[in-house]
C-alpha cells in the first residue's frame, strides 16, 4: 500500500554560494544531499543578494512553482532556505526568525559615553578616535 507521506528523494534545497569575498549572492538550487556547494545543480529555484542595495533591502526571487513541484517529491529545505520562505509568506516563518526578531526588539540602544557641551565644539562622528 502506498503511503501519502512523501518519501525521502535525496534532494534539498539549499543556497549556493556565488559572487566575490566581500560581494556574496545566492543561488537557491536542488541538489543531491549528498553533493557539496560546488556540486553538480539539478535546478536553480531562485536567488538572494545578501548585500543591501541603496533602499537597504535584500532581494530574494522565488520560483514557487518549482519549489511546490520539489516539495511534493520529497526534498528537503535547508535552513536558511526555510527563513526566507518563510519570511516570503510561502512557509510558515522559521523559529529562529522569530527569536532573532525578539532579540532585536530587546536590544537597548548603546549610549554615548562623552556628554557634549552645546555651544562649545560639534560633536565628533567617530567616537573611536576620541
Amino acid at each position: 500500500m502506498a503511503s501519502a507521506v512523501p518519501r525521502n528523494i535525496g534532494k534539498v534545497i539549499r543556497l549556493n554560494k556565488r559572487g566575490c569575498t566581500n560581494r556574496p549572492f545566492y543561488h537557491i538550487v536542488v541538489q543531491n544531499c549528498q553533493d557539496t556547494q560546488a556540486g553538480p545543480v539539478i535546478e536553480q529555484v531562485g536567488s538572494y543578494d545578501a548585500m543591501p542595495n541603496e533602499q537597504n533591502e535584500k532581494l530574494v526571487a522565488f520560483n514557487f512553482e518549482r519549489i511546490q513541484f520539489w516539495l511534493a517529491k520529497g526534498a528537503t529545505i535547508s535552513d536558511p532556505v526555510a527563513q526566507l520562505l518563510g519570511l516570503s509568506g510561502f512557509l510558515p516563518n522559521h523559529p529562529r526568525t522569530l527569536i532573532q526578531a525578539w532579540r532585536n526588539r530587546r536590544a537597548e540602544p548603546k549610549e554615548s559615553k562623552i556628554e557634549f557641551i552645546q555651544g562649545i565644539a560639534p560633536p565628533a562622528r567617530n567616537l573611536k578616535l576620541l
